[in-house]
């Protein structure tokens, strides 16, 4: 267990990371796995947060596909993701305190982290201890922010081949920040979802509505759970404002409000990435982080990859830690 108060230097590592695995190795899989799921996610943040402006004039830009002008930054989204795929290449696990240490490592004001985050990881870099300072937020109630599910597809995407690890895992890695029943279950669907999109392939065996439906039935019985049940039941063609009306997009900054409206965009729109995320961005809402999770889903396959000129607008990210 990390101290509070003294300053976290990762362990020497006995194996090498998974970076530095062959790719023919289930290591060097997961890592490559977890990496196209995090490049979909930060070309997905920093697309988002393009279209924050005046109403009418976005919905008129989305509308019309006209696609902003680069450069596009990067959020706390992608600052986040980096953190928990930095520790699954280092360890193959999520480590609590390490993770914790590295969101504090990591944390950049200027990335637009929510209040919530703001003062928890402060605390941290203070010398708190994570599960102390995760504990006493909103009351004693924990979070149950959208944060935890915001940051997870590519774990969900290292541990593609095993549902169970995924859901374990990223309870794990939304404990470090959410300690309410919904922040954590928002990260476990996602989790889900990530790996669902890779098991599936590019020819689907499963329908939307029964994806989404395996998913809430491995979920304890939340608002979350509720939501991605309503969600399941929605079809593709159901205009996105009467989506939003009953999901929500995320304008609340909960889970609850968050996962279930992009578990619907993402899987309905198994075939497109660029498809998904212009749906995902015309719900408005907290779209950089309805766009991060979507572009992380859809991403863990090679299939759905972001579209050139995208990533060449997109900022470019490290694992490094600054």
């Amino acid at each position: 267990m990390t101290k509070p108060g003294r300053r976290y230097r990762f362990p020497q590592l006995t194996t090498p990371p998974a970076s530095a695995q062959p790719l023919d190795s289930p290591e060097g899989q997961a890592f490559q796995r977890a990496q196209q799921s995090l490049q979909g996610l930060v070309v997905g943040d920093c697309f988002g947060e393009m279209f924050f402006g005046p109403v009418v004039k976005m919905l008129s830009c989305i509308i019309q596909r006209e696609l902003p002008e680069g450069p596009w930054r990067y959020t706390d989204d992608s600052e986040m993701a980096l953190s928990i795929v930095d520790t699954l290449d280092r360890h193959g696990t999520i480590e609590q305190d390490e993770l914790a240490q590295a969101f504090a490592w990591r944390f950049n004001e200027r990335r637009g982290y929510g209040g919530g985050a703001w003062q928890l990881i402060r605390s941290i870099r203070a010398g708190a201890y994570w599960r102390d300072e995760a504990s006493a937020m909103f009351g004693g109630t924990g979070s149950y922010g959208n944060g935890g599910a915001m940051r997870v597809a590519p774990l969900g995407a290292f541990f593609a081949d095993d549902l169970d690890r995924a859901q374990a895992e990223a309870r794990r890695s939304a404990e470090v920040t959410h300690q309410h029943p919904e922040g954590i279950v928002g990260a476990e669907a996602i989790a889900l979802a990530a790996a669902l999109r890779w098991q599936e392939g590019e020819n689907p065996s499963r329908t939307p509505q029964e994806i989404m439906t395996l998913i809430a039935e491995r979920l304890p019985m939340t608002d979350t759970r509720i939501g991605i049940e309503q969600a399941a039941a929605m079809p593709p063609d159901v205009r996105v404002d009467r989506v939003t009306s009953v999901l929500g997009a995320g304008s609340q900054v909960s889970a609850q409000d968050t996962v279930p409206f992009c578990l619907w965009c993402a899987f309905h729109h198994l075939d497109s990435y660029e498809e998904a995320l212009w749906t995902t961005v015309s719900g408005l809402g907290d779209r950089d982080t309805t766009c991060a999770i979507v572009g992380g889903i859809l991403a863990t396959h090679p299939s759905t990859q972001p579209p050139t000129i995208w990533l060449e607008r997109s900022e470019e990210f490290s694992l490094e830690t600054p």
